[in-house]
C-alpha cells in the first residue's frame, strides 16, 4: 500500500467536483469514500453521520466493504472509535486486537486489520466521521492523517449544503432583501436523514418515531441465516432498530406469501439468534406496540392535548445522567441535601439521586400563591422538616420560567445559613425570566411554550406522561374565555 501528496492532490480535486455536482447525497458520499480509498491505497472507506442523539454512527458512503461487514450492527459511537467524538484523527494498528473496536471478530472474518478515522466537524462540533480500511498492517503517515481530515472538511460542507437544501425543501424561504435583513438560522444536525425508504410503509413508520421522539436505525443489521461452502449463502435485515426498546421490528403487508416468508426468516433468526428481540408488525401492529408505551393514537387517553414531544423519556435519562456525573463530581466528599417543591419535581429528583455517586438526603417544601395588593404572593405551606444549617443543599426545580417564586424560596433557605447553595433545574424557559436567579445546572433551555409530562401538570393532569411534551396552545385559549 501507499499513497503520495501527487494522488491526494487529485483525489481532493475530484472529490471537490463530485460535491459541487447535482448527484444524490447518497452517490456523492459512495464516490467521496470511493477516491478516498484509491488516493490512499486503501481497501475499503466508510462516511458515517451522527444519529439525532448522538449514539450511533449511520453509513451515508462507502467503498470496497462488505455487506456483512457494514451491517455487522449498531455501531455505538462511544465504544468506535471513542477519541473522534473529541475531535481526533485516530489509528487503529490491528482491529482484531484493539478494544476500541466495537466488533473484532467480524473485522477478522472480514480481512479488517488497520483503520485510520477522522472527525466530520461542523462549526467546532463533531456530526460524523470517515474511516479508512486496509487489509494487511499499515502505519498512516501524517500526510494520510492531513489528507483524511481535508476529505472530511469538505464533507462538512457537503452535509451541511444538503441540510440547508432539506431545510428549504420544507418551507423554509427568505428573498434577496428579507436575507439582508435576518441572519440564516444555524441548521440542526438532526436534521439530515441519511436514509432511502424501500417502501412507503417504511417511511411512515419512521415519521411517527420521530413524532414520539423515540431513537431509531434503518437497517443496521443482517443477520447470517444460511451457509453454503463456509459462504454465506442467505442473510435477513429487519428495517429497525430501536435502542431504547433494544428490539428490532420489520415491516410487512398483508400479502399472504411475504408473511409466510418473513415469519421462515424470523423462526431462522430466533434459533441462531435466541438474544435478539425482534417483532413483525404490519401498520395496525406498529400503532398496537406504540400504544403499549402510550405513544400512538391508540393511547390518546393518555396524551390527548399534546400538539407534539419535545423530549423523550431516553432523552431525559441521557441528560439527567449527565447532570448527575458533574454534581457527583463537583461535591465529590461532600454530603449533600437536595430539597424539592412538590409536586412536580417528584419524577426529576427521583432519577436524579439514583444517579449520584454521593450520600444525600432529600427534603421537600411545599407552597401555594394568593392574590396580594402587589400581585400574586408566595406562601409556604411546607417547611423542610430538618435543619440545613451548615449543610450543602442543592435545590431542584423541575421548570424556571420568570424566577419569582425560586427567588423567594432562595431568600428562605439562605437564611438557614446552609454551607452552599445552588440549583439544578430539568428545563429553564429563560424568555419568562423576570429575576435573575442563579441556575447552575441546567437540563433543558426550552421556547415559551407551556409543557406538560414528566411531572409536569396542566390542572393536576398529564404528570404520569412519561416525557415532556407540549400543551396544544387551543385548549389554554378554551380556558381562558
Amino acid at each position: 500500500m501507499g499513497s503520495s501528496r501527487s494522488s491526494h492532490y487529485l483525489a481532493l480535486k475530484q472529490i471537490a467536483k463530485v460535491s459541487n455536482s447535482a448527484f444524490s447525497l447518497r452517490k456523492i458520499c459512495n464516490s467521496i469514500a470511493k477516491t478516498t480509498a484509491k488516493a490512499m491505497g486503501a481497501n475499503g472507506c466508510r462516511v458515517s453521520l451522527l444519529d439525532p442523539q448522538k449514539e450511533y454512527l449511520l453509513t451515508v458512503g462507502t467503498h470496497g466493504l462488505s455487506d456483512l461487514y457494514l451491517r455487522k450492527g449498531p455501531l455505538d459511537a462511544h465504544k468506535s472509535l471513542p477519541e473522534v467524538l473529541d475531535g481526533k484523527v485516530v489509528v487503529i494498528p490491528d482491529a482484531t486486537k484493539d478494544e476500541r473496536v466495537q466488533h473484532p471478530k467480524i473485522a477478522e472474518t472480514q480481512r479488517v486489520c488497520s483503520i485510520l478515522g477522522a472527525p466530520i466537524l461542523e462549526r467546532e462540533e463533531v456530526i460524523g466521521e470517515i474511516r479508512v480500511y486496509t487489509r494487511e498492517p499499515h502505519q498512516f503517515s501524517e500526510a494520510d492523517k492531513s489528507f483524511l481530515t481535508s476529505v472530511a472538511n469538505i464533507s462538512a460542507v457537503l452535509l451541511e449544503r444538503a441540510e440547508l437544501h432539506q431545510l428549504l425543501e420544507k418551507g423554509y424561504r427568505v428573498n434577496e432583501e428579507q436575507a439582508k435583513l435576518v441572519q440564516m438560522p444555524q441548521l440542526p444536525t438532526t436534521s439530515l436523514r441519511p436514509t432511502e425508504f424501500a417502501h412507503p410503509s417504511e417511511e411512515e413508520f419512521a415519521r411517527l418515531l420521530d413524532f414520539y421522539r423515540i431513537e431509531w436505525l434503518y437497517e443496521p443489521r443482517s443477520f447470517p441465516l444460511r451457509w453454503k461452502g463456509g459462504e454465506i449463502a442467505e442473510m435477513f435485515t429487519p428495517d429497525f432498530y430501536l435502542p431504547e426498546l433494544d428490539l428490532y421490528v420489520e415491516l410487512t403487508t398483508l400479502k399472504q406469501n411475504l408473511i409466510t416468508e418473513k415469519n421462515r426468516k424470523l423462526r431462522q433468526l430466533k434459533e441462531l439468534y435466541p438474544e435478539i428481540k425482534i417483532k413483525l408488525l404490519s401498520k395496525g401492529d406498529f400503532h398496537k406496540l406504540l400504544a403499549k408505551y402510550g405513544y400512538s393514537p391508540l393511547g390518546e387517553a393518555k396524551i390527548e392535548g399534546v400538539s407534539r414531544i419535545l423530549y423523550s423519556h431516553s432523552q431525559i435519562q441521557r441528560r439527567i445522567r449527565t447532570l448527575a456525573k458533574r454534581i457527583s463530581h463537583d461535591y465529590a466528599g461532600q454530603r449533600l441535601v437536595m430539597v424539592g417543591i412538590l409536586k412536580g419535581v417528584v419524577c426529576f429528583l427521583a432519577d436524579l439521586m439514583q444517579h449520584l455517586s454521593l450520600p444525600v438526603t432529600v427534603d421537600f417544601m411545599a407552597i401555594s400563591y394568593y392574590g396580594g395588593d402587589d400581585g400574586q404572593v408566595v406562601k409556604i405551606t411546607k417547611d423542610l422538616d430538618s435543619s440545613i444549617t451548615g449543610q450543602h443543599v442543592l435545590m431542584i426545580e423541575d421548570i424556571v420560567d420568570t424566577g419569582m417564586t425560586l427567588n423567594y424560596v432562595l431568600g428562605h433557605l439562605l437564611a438557614h445559613n446552609p454551607a452552599s447553595l445552588r440549583v439544578c433545574t430539568l428545563l429553564d424557559k429563560g424568555a419568562r425570566r423576570l429575576t435573575n436567579v442563579p441556575l447552575d445546572y441546567i437540563g433543558f433551555e426550552i421556547p415559551d411554550e407551556f409543557v406538560v409530562g414528566y411531572g409536569l401538570d396542566y390542572k393536576g393532569e398529564y404528570r404520569n406522561l412519561p416525557f415532556i411534551g407540549i400543551l396544544r396552545a387551543e385548549l389554554i385559549k378554551e380556558d381562558k374565555l
